[in-house]
């Protein structure tokens, strides 16, 4: 199998056992090794009472980005350490999209940054997130 089916098959095996990304709306835009693109729209249950969005609807959709793109090897990941930085509000009806960069990858861990922008791409969250890799393969 090619590694970009490998990814594919990965992601959305993840995916379809995933309630929470689903919940979110997150709709995969793009898959390939080491990387990923997701977009989602934010709905009035995800706001907080600012009537903003809730930081960790940002953080989630980054997080799943992260999840799919370290995954996408075909080794299994999991995060060991993340952290976000919100710089714009985001209201409901905004169109989220989060982009991932692979930073490095080794056969022990994978260092990512997503970005995360609006319908205007305008940047509203910058995600820092490092994996650990179990060696383990995805039975996909």
């Amino acid at each position: 199998m090619d590694d970009q089916k490998r990814a594919e098959l990965v992601v959305a095996r993840m995916y379809d056992n995933d309630p929470f990304s689903v919940w979110l709306g997150i709709e995969r835009v793009e898959v390939r090794p080491g990387a990923c693109v997701l977009r989602m729209t934010v709905r009035e249950e995800m706001l907080n009472g600012f009537t903003i969005a809730h930081g960790g609807i940002t953080y989630s959709l980054a997080d799943s980005c992260l999840a799919f793109a370290s995954n996408s090897h075909g080794i299994q990941a999991v995060s060991v350490e993340t952290s976000i930085s919100h710089t714009k509000p985001v209201k409901e009806g905004d169109v989220l999209t989060a982009t991932s960069e692979e930073k490095s990858l080794t056969r022990g861990t994978g260092m990512y940054y997503i970005t995360v922008t609006n319908q205007r791409n305008e940047s509203v969250a910058h995600f820092k997130g490092t994996v650990y890799r179990t060696g383990k393969p995805w039975e996909v």
